[in-house]
């Protein structure tokens, strides 16, 4: 399906954007083939390191291959709306309607300039994002609890040791109580991200820091990035809950494997399994990578969940798509049959598509309160 949505961006911007400008042949082949060789990024990733999702060429070609991907799959937006404002005019004015060079190159130079945008937005140290929720039954010890939620980090080439260094350094300096990291942590092998991951370690929270698998773990290696992110000092939640005490007062928090599990041979999701023995009456907390399954959290008791994945959908309005990817959830806070369901917008992004217009990253410190206070 990618490849034939990318053949279908090239014939239009060839056929529709390039053929029709007044340049001599030689220049229009010049421009079909830099568009031809930019829609071809996640190939050259093959290429690079045998997995579209993890480019292992220096860091400015990885940014460079982003804009120039991004710049086009907007233009291609831009020339849909032209060529629509155009069919519009042919039908009220009876006749064939042209746009001058100067219209082209007017969206060549707005899709250019937002990818480069997006781009920066997605590159940039995520800024904090303060979330209260309100929460029955919260023991009143709880009150005022702090989450500083981390996701979809997707350290790699364009995300490196230097980026995750002061990821680590803002998140430390929030002195939150826990430090919850909702999966695809990594984009390559152990082996490949060694070092950039290393950060990792210095994270800093008084009840612990705790993480569960994304898609993209199982990608580059399960078992391995597991046993890693246990060596890091990651605590991981995978299929199993903590039960966190103060005084009298109960708060359970839990983590499940990611959806991607059921086709690659790991055991099977079962929620009900991993809250079996958790105290009656103790709030439950859930860490899901996706949010897909979010009705039967609720249907199941969870008071709050947690997910990422989505990236937020990406660029406003775009992003419908991806809700309906994922069970309508795309962006931050839905109330979800009583349960409070957050999609956090994540720390960064996939590589392969690093872009954000409209839906920015974040780091997300959840503030828990009583029902009623929040």
């Amino acid at each position: 399906m990618p490849q034939l949505i990318f053949g279908l961006t090239s014939l239009l911007i060839l056929a529709r954007f390039i053929w029709p400008l007044d340049w001599p042949l030689p220049a229009k082949i010049v421009a079909a083939l830099l568009v031809l060789v930019a829609l071809q990024f996640h190939r050259w990733n093959r290429l690079s390191s045998g997995s579209e999702f993890s480019p292992e060429f220096p860091r400015p070609v990885v940014v460079l291959f982003n804009w120039a991907f991004g710049a086009i799959m907007l233009l291609a937006l831009l020339q849909l709306a032209l060529d629509a404002g155009l069919l519009v005019a042919a039908l009220v004015h009876g006749g064939i309607v042209g746009a001058p060079d100067g219209v082209r190159y007017a969206l060549a130079a707005l899709a250019a300039t937002a990818a480069a945008i997006g781009v920066h937005q997605a590159m940039r140290i995520p800024p904090l994002k303060d979330v209260e929720v309100g929460i029955r039954g919260l023991p009143r010890q709880f009150d005022g609890y702090t989450i500083l939620q981390l996701t979809d980090l997707h350290i790699s080439r364009l995300f490196p040791a230097p980026w995750a260094r002061a990821v680590v350094a803002r998140a430390n300096k929030l002195g939150v109580d826990l430090i919850a990291i909702t999966g695809d942590l990594i984009d390559g092998t152990v082996d490949a991200r060694r070092k950039d991951i290393e950060p990792l370690r210095d994270l800093v929270a008084a009840d612990g820091v705790y993480v569960i698998s994304g898609n993209h773990e199982y990608i580059f290696g399960y078992d391995g990035w597991m046993a890693h992110y246990a060596a890091l000092g990651l605590r991981s939640l995978e299929n199993r809950h903590v039960v966190l005490e103060r005084g009298d007062g109960r708060l359970v928090i839990a983590g499940i494997t990611d959806r991607a599990s059921r086709r690659r041979g790991h055991p099977v999701r079962d929620l009900a399994a991993v809250l079996d023995g958790a105290p009656k009456g103790a709030p439950v907390i859930l860490l899901d990578h996706q949010p897909s399954d979010a009705r039967n959290a609720a249907r199941l008791g969870v008071a709050l969940q947690l997910s990422g994945h989505t990236h937020g959908g990406l660029i406003l309005g775009i992003d419908r798509l991806a809700a309906r990817a994922n069970a309508g959830f795309v962006s931050g806070r839905y109330d979800v049959d009583g349960m409070t369901l957050y999609v956090n917008n994540g720390t960064a992004l996939w590589p392969g598509f690093a872009l954000r217009l409209g839906r920015p990253s974040e780091l997300t410190r959840i503030t828990l309160r009583a029902a009623g206070d929040a």
